[in-house]
């Protein structure tokens, strides 16, 4: 997938305007590129994964208005992003990224403590995906919403879908963190 067609998946899904995003097993920085372009000047994305081949590939990323700051770590273990507290991120990207995790609801529960109230989440995965070594646990769109019920996010809601080079489509979904009252 190309850096366009990345921005075009999350068009629908990542509102134009500044704010601070994780990107979460960013891999080489597909998805982190389209986000810069989605977001506005003075953002800041921090790009996690824990190859470090690919993060080299994300040092100098940064535009001139949105910085992308790449973090060496596992999102499914303890992490720390650089300067963000709890409730501080505007929106979490798991891009192709939730499918390697066995247990995302444990996974997503230990991250959401960094998002805002009415901070977004966004993923991005495979529809009618069977079990293989690249997608060892695929997320259907159906089963979505049970994974993020527990978790006091909003319903998710599908806002692009496509075709996958690989079998079956890919979905973006977004939930958002409800605004305390």
């Amino acid at each position: 997938m190309n850096i366009a067609d990345a921005e075009a998946l999350l068009t629908n899904a990542v509102p134009r305007q500044a704010g601070d995003w994780a990107d979460l097993g960013a891999g080489d920085g597909t998805f982190s590129r389209a986000l810069a372009r989605r977001l506005e000047s003075g953002s800041r994305i921090y790009a996690v994964d824990r190859d470090r081949a690919a993060i080299a590939l994300l040092e100098g990323l940064a535009s001139d208005s949105v910085a992308v700051i790449p973090v060496s770590g596992d999102f499914t273990r303890d992490l720390e992003l650089p300067g963000v507290g709890a409730g501080e991120l505007s929106g979490m990207l798991f891009a192709n990224a939730l499918h390697f995790v066995p247990n995302p609801d444990v996974v997503l529960a230990r991250l959401l403590r960094w998002l805002r109230p009415g901070g977004r989440v966004v993923i991005v995965e495979y529809e009618g995906r069977r079990p293989s070594r690249w997608v060892p646990y695929p997320i259907s769109a159906k089963q979505l919403p049970a994974i993020v019920a527990t978790l006091g996010l909003s319903r998710p809601a599908i806002t692009a879908t496509r075709p996958s080079a690989y079998g079956g489509s890919l979905y973006v979904a977004v939930t958002d963190r409800p605004v305390e009252s």
